[in-house]
């Protein structure tokens, strides 16, 4: 009998939003899934995502889109090296500057290089991608202490701006671990398979 797909809905702590998620687990991961949030501008976010067998990440493919414009991007891993297209419709520096916000730059990424040492995706605002270091480090199996520092690709919402970003993650026992990025850091719950419950300031999942 086939697998069924985790379905996974969170809601989001930190603006009107929320996420839904299905993702198979059963050889690495594979999932797709959509987040709608409303800062700083309503947006819809639509992403798919797959690692291979040992949770490395392979590829991520997100779309983002308000009103008045689109912004995709596209992560491949190949050789040890990433390859980044992305593409814009329609202005969001324009929407954004409408609403009194900043500009968000371009989507993408100058230098893939920069992403070498990446061997996780991060998607901004989704609690989906904690568990890729998670089951890739065995995160759960590790005493208590145990930290590891890890080089990730983040991709920035909505913008889809995407950055080299430095990480740490600490077992904590059980079905918790830290998370921490330069100065930000939380402790965060999750269930037995590694996917997120609750992620302090952000986003809350029921069991």
């Amino acid at each position: 009998m086939p697998t069924m797909p985790n379905s996974l809905l969170w809601t989001r702590i930190d603006t009107a939003g929320a996420e839904h998620a299905l993702a198979d687990d059963s050889h690495g991961l594979a999932a797709h899934g959509t987040q709608v949030a409303a800062d700083p501008i309503p947006y819809t976010c639509r992403y798919q995502l797959l690692t291979d067998p040992q949770w490395v990440s392979l590829r991520l493919e997100v779309e983002v889109e308000g009103a008045g414009w689109r912004r995709s991007v596209r992560l491949e891993r190949a050789s040890d090296r990433w390859r980044v297209t992305a593409a814009e419709q329609g202005d969001l520096d324009a929407a954004l500057a409408a609403t009194g916000h900043a500009p968000a730059g371009l989507p993408g990424v100058e230098d893939p290089d920069r992403l070498a040492d990446a061997l996780d995706v991060d998607l901004g605002g989704s609690p989906l991608f904690n568990t890729l270091p998670v089951r890739r480090l065995r995160l759960a199996d590790q005493p208590a202490g145990t930290n590891f520092p890890i080089s990730v690709a983040w991709v920035l919402v909505p913008s889809l701006t995407v950055l080299p970003a430095e990480q740490v993650y600490t077992a904590l026992g059980g079905d918790r671990f830290r998370y921490a990025s330069g100065s930000f850091s939380a402790e965060i719950d999750m269930d037995p398979g590694g996917f997120v419950l609750h992620y302090p300031g952000l986003a809350r999942r029921g069991r």
